[in-house]
């Protein structure tokens, strides 16, 4: 399922509004999409999730933003699923040339807000210890570790990774996305 389905807003539901950033606009990705995507990918991560894995998550309907600049290049992408009443990240990227301009945090901060507003109780990640600036993102957004998967990512020489699972509960915060939904298009 996209997205909460009593909830009209989903990804695939917004043909494109208001990003996170100013000059930043936010749409649904398309298999047209998936070339970028996949080179994105490439550039910025040692082991890429594959064609297959974007395309399947598009086959599946899983929520798929993209956060595109101005002149329509992608700045950012995100694929997330919903469980429930939680939202679940499943991989988000700053393309290389945009990074550390707080473009993640951005992006972040409004995926929790976007999830929010459409009825989750809060989101649910996993990252690689080793990713130490992705692990400083999401615990000075309000993640907290919550468990371990053994083994989950691929590593070097064939070797695996543990994930660190990460949680943050949304119903303990105070409200702050008020404008949101005008910002993901409703009203345009």
């Amino acid at each position: 399922m996209s997205a909460n389905p009593d909830n009209p807003m989903s990804a695939s539901s917004v043909a494109c509004a208001a990003g996170p950033l100013r000059g930043l606009r936010a749409r649904s990705a398309t298999s047209a999409d998936l070339p970028r995507i996949v080179a994105i990918e490439r550039e910025i991560y040692p082991f890429p999730w594959t064609p297959g894995n974007f395309s399947d998550s598009l086959a599946a309907s899983y929520e798929f933003w993209l956060f595109e600049d101005d002149r329509g290049d992608i700045v950012c992408y995100a694929v997330s699923m919903w469980i429930p009443d939680e939202i679940h990240l499943l991989n988000l990227g700053v393309a290389a040339g945009w990074q550390r301009r707080g473009i993640g945090r951005a992006v972040l901060r409004w995926l929790c807000a976007d999830a929010r507003a459409r009825g989750a109780q809060g989101m649910l990640l996993e990252v690689r210890p080793s990713n130490m600036e992705a692990l400083a993102l999401y615990e000075s957004s309000g993640f907290a570790r919550i468990g371990v998967r053994r083994r989950y990512y691929p590593a070097a020489d064939g070797a695996r990774e543990d994930a660190w699972v990460l949680f943050r509960r949304f119903a303990d915060e105070p409200t702050d996305d008020a404008g949101l939904a005008g910002q993901r298009g409703e009203d345009e």
